[in-house]
């Protein structure tokens, strides 16, 4: 969002300066050397209804990288991986009844026509998804999702918000038997490196390992940022980072203002990825409701994005207050690794190439209901200084279109910001 909102803005003449904290640019769509292969520290796949990264995508002259191929899901329960995500999958799925298999059906044909999320804004995804598939069906197919992605929040989670997230991926198919999602050439890299190269050819610059330590207001409007190698001088601030580091950076924001901030909960993520010789299945996705195994799926993104070896990603999202957020990655390779080989038994040591562990404290919003009332206006009171994190998306959620979206409209607004 950063990139694309500071792209925009220079295109349009401003002066811009993106600061970012860490070694490369792109935030969590930023790559790293994976054992010889760039890959990305979170997976990012692209659907048919991301118009807005067309759009980006053709305006920096790369719309040639996006690549379509047919992907599929799973899902594994009780010992058993079982297809996923077509009608033939759904009606031959045995651990429901036909009963509910039907429900289910109308159930994902309904969301995925729909248009409008008021009337689920009030209500919890639990709620919702249990009232059209049944009581018994939604504990067996979703609960263990919630519950090991939200724990103490998994019956709170927002309808409008679970609705989105049906959408998108229904939406980006090539018939009603065949999902078919996009992907880059290098991965989301190549966007990154795009938008990099188009803010430097319009003038502005991209500062690695300089994070902003405070935004500085005098007279009620914003007059520059404060970073460990000094003032930076600015009439404009487009704020990017997650709304709980919100107040330290602005201490000069209302205290109403700081606590809209402060109250928006998030999740964390432990994202491995996993490079075999073997691969897992052949889906792109597996759904996991199974007793033995803590995760509620994992990602063969070389399924998705070819690749030489076997790439997994394996997120283990959870509170960081959880007991598992202080073991070592060691500790959490072993066991993802234990998972992935009971899934497949047919992989073995010698299947594990290399693996990794990507961590992210603020990784997912909360969003319950009525969340859209909870989020604060991207204009602030101070002038000059706009504000926005992935949880502004809602009702949808993180992602790369969103943030193309959401740069674009930072941008079109900082003449109103001034």
């Amino acid at each position: 969002m950063g990139l694309a909102a500071a792209y925009h803005a220079a295109s349009r003449g401003h002066d811009v300066t993106v600061l970012e904290a860490g070694p490369v640019p792109g935030g969590m769509a930023a790559h790293f050397d994976f054992g010889g292969v760039s890959l990305e520290r979170f997976y990012h796949f692209i659907c048919r209804a991301d118009t807005p990264t067309f759009a980006l995508l053709d305006e920096l002259g790369i719309a040639d990288t996006l690549h379509w191929r047919p992907t599929s899901m799973g899902y594994f329960a009780d010992g058993r991986l079982y297809p996923w995500g077509d009608p033939v999958s759904l009606l031959t799925f045995p651990k429901v009844s036909l009963w509910a298999r039907l429900r289910y059906g109308v159930f994902a044909l309904v969301s995925t026509r729909r248009e409008t999320w008021p009337s689920l804004e009030h209500r919890t995804a639990r709620e919702w998804i249990a009232r059209w598939v049944g009581e018994k069906a939604y504990r067996t197919l979703w609960e263990p999702l919630f519950r090991l992605k939200f724990y103490e929040h998994a019956d709170h989670v927002s309808a409008a918000w679970i609705w989105t997230r049906i959408k998108r991926i229904g939406r980006s198919r090539r018939s009603m038997f065949q999902e078919e999602l996009g992907y880059l050439d290098g991965g989301s890299e190549t966007l990154v490196e795009a938008l990099h190269r188009g803010i430097e050819r319009h003038g502005g610059s991209v500062r690695m390992r300089e994070p902003v330590q405070r935004v500085v207001v005098e007279d009620g409007r914003v007059v520059g940022v404060d970073t460990p190698s000094g003032r930076i001088a600015a009439d404009a601030v487009i704020l990017t980072v997650p709304t709980p580091l919100v107040s330290g950076m602005v201490p000069d924001l209302p205290a109403d203002w700081k606590a809209r901030y402060d109250g928006i909960e998030n999740i964390g993520v432990c994202c491995l990825v996993f490079k075999l010789r073997r691969s897992i299945s052949p889906h792109f996705w597996i759904n996991i409701s199974d007793p033995a195994i803590a995760i509620p799926g994992l990602v063969e993104f070389s399924n998705l994005r070819p690749m030489d070896d076997t790439i997994v990603f394996v997120p283990y999202y959870m509170p960081v207050t959880h007991p598992k957020w202080a073991w070592t990655d060691d500790a959490l390779l072993a066991e993802a690794f234990g998972f992935i080989k009971r899934i497949n038994p047919a992989i073995t040591d010698a299947d594990l190439v290399t693996a990794q562990v990507s961590r992210l404290t603020h990784a997912q919003p909360v969003c319950g209901p009525d969340f859209a009332a909870t989020i604060p206006p991207v204009q602030t009171p101070i002038a000059g200084l706009q504000i926005a994190d992935t949880s502004f998306y809602y009702p949808e959620d993180r992602g790369i279109s969103e943030s193309v979206r959401f740069g674009r409209m930072l941008a079109d607004h900082l003449g109103d910001a001034a």
